[in-house]
């Protein structure tokens, strides 16, 4: 259910460069498009000191790089600049929020988009709450990482729950606004193909795969306090499991979605040490080539020793019936072959083939979800080769896909913060992350990483420019399962 639209939209960390990468593109685009509210005003907010001006010469600025060239339109970006208005503040100093409040009415409606440093939270919300900001009308966005572990977690949450009640909280994992992503509730539930074989009588395994070819990129310090299990997998990529995973919802609405994700976040069946050598893996990249080009390992780029992970590969089951016995795949790794997030589901085998005998081999089939760099949906079938047979049948795989650009090209291919964000100021949670599903997440993550701990797992070295270190592919071919490549 879309609650009332806001009539402000508050930046905190609007000089960023999450803000000028994706947020303010974002915007730009809903409003090109027509798509906000006539009335609604975006503030930003941030230490730098600047004035109206300068603010909005700085998102013109980051419009002119960041919007694609045959999109962006000057006229239409120098109307959506005058939507545009800023208060410095530091989040430690309540004066700035009295400024801040000066300039908002809560009273007509504010989404709050937090794109800060966690440490910062409690001290922001406090503010707000002290100058008169997390009333009724006020909604809350929060950007990742919301703690390291499941304590860290509650204790956010429960600073945030203190002025902002659970529906007024807007958790943001970026992938739910993909629209691959939210293609795979439409492809499960809107076709009676595919719903009646999503199970274990039917699926032999699941892979999920986020590869990416850069480094830390600046990060070093958040990232190597995270790691790859933390910051990626205990978000994104759990996710995406709880969505292939789920149970059909009586409606697609975010109380219905959200209950059925968090069921499978939960039936998520605990790695313990003594399993660890055969459900996990994990790595560090070296020095090696990524596009021709040579790259530094890990350390070099971090400046200092370290034993943090930046692959891991992780077998999981989700213990129910569905999908007893079929193991899910999940690796996520930096400094990797190829950039590519993907989810492959392998069907089992045909129980028996009718052309055996006249020498024809099958395979059994496969789906391929692509999310990003290009959306595509791939199913692989069998298919007779053209010929007089003589010899003998022949089949052949071959794929039936379905390329999302070529499917809606006359649809514009938006930004998955978009659509998050107009359902920010919509007041739409479908999208967004409940606090028992964050906190089933970490509960599952934690007890990894003490596996982990306990039965003294460390990082394997692997190549920058490699699909990761040779004991991941060892982790699938024991099953007899390859990763898909």
């Amino acid at each position: 259910m879309t609650g009332r639209q806001v009539s402000t939209l508050l930046l905190f960390g609007a000089t960023g460069d999450l803000s000028h990468r994706m947020l303010l593109p974002s915007l730009y685009a809903l409003h090109a498009d027509g798509l906000l509210p006539e009335r609604l005003s975006i503030v930003g907010t941030a230490r730098s000191e600047l004035d109206e001006a300068e603010f909005r010469q700085s998102a013109l600025d980051a419009l002119a790089e960041h919007v694609p060239g045959d999109f962006f339109d000057a006229e239409t970006a120098a109307s959506f600049a005058e939507r545009l208005f800023y208060v410095a503040l530091d989040a430690t100093d309540p004066a700035g929020f009295a400024r801040l409040a000066g300039r908002i009415d809560p009273d007509e409606g504010l989404a709050i988009f937090l794109s800060t440093a966690p440490s910062l939270f409690k001290a922001t919300i406090d503010g707000l709450a002290g100058a008169g900001l997390t009333g009724e009308r006020v909604r809350l966005a929060l950007e990742k990482p919301l703690g390291s572990d499941l304590a860290s977690s509650r204790e956010i949450n429960d600073s945030v729950a203190a002025s902002f009640p659970e529906q007024r909280i807007f958790r943001i994992d970026h992938y739910l606004g993909k629209e691959t992503v939210q293609n795979l509730l439409a492809l499960r539930f809107a076709n009676s193909l595919f719903e009646p074989l999503w199970n274990s009588a039917h699926i032999d395994h699941v892979q999920i795969s986020v590869a990416e070819t850069v480094g830390v990129e600046g990060r070093g310090d958040y990232y190597d306090g995270a790691g790859a299990l933390r910051d990626m997998v205990q978000n994104h990529m759990l996710q995406l499991l709880a969505l292939v995973a789920m149970e059909p919802p009586a409606n697609f609405d975010a109380t219905s979605v959200r209950d059925e994700k968090v069921k499978v976040l939960r039936s998520l069946r605990p790695i313990v040490a003594d399993d660890v050598g055969d459900h996990a893996v994990t790595g560090q990249y070296r020095d090696g080539a990524i596009g021709g080009a040579a790259v530094a390992g890990y350390v070099e780029e971090l400046g200092r020793d370290s034993s943090t992970e930046t692959f891991v590969a992780l077998k999981a089951h989700v213990d129910n019936w569905r999908w007893a016995g079929v193991p899910f795949y999940l690796r996520t790794g930096k400094r990797m072959t190829e950039r590519k997030t993907e989810i492959f589901i392998q069907f089992k085998c045909i129980p028996h083939s009718i052309f055996a005998r006249r020498g024809a081999r099958t395979k059994a089939n496969k789906l391929v979800i692509a999310i990003q760099p290009e959306e595509n949906i791939r199913l692989l079938v069998m298919a007779k080769t053209p010929g007089l047979d003589r010899d003998g049948i022949r089949l052949r795989e071959v794929p039936l896909d379905i390329g999302l650009a070529n499917a809606f090209a006359d649809q514009r291919r938006r930004i998955a913060y978009e659509r998050l964000l107009l359902d920010l100021i919509d007041g739409d949670p479908t999208l967004f992350v409940r606090r028992d599903e964050v906190e089933a997440q970490w509960q599952w993550i934690d007890g990894v990483r003490a596996a982990w701990t306990e039965a003294g797992l460390t990082p394997n070295p692997y190549g920058a420019g490699s699909w990761g270190p040779s004991a991941a592919v060892a982790l699938t071919e024991r099953n007899g399962v390859h990763w898909h490549d």
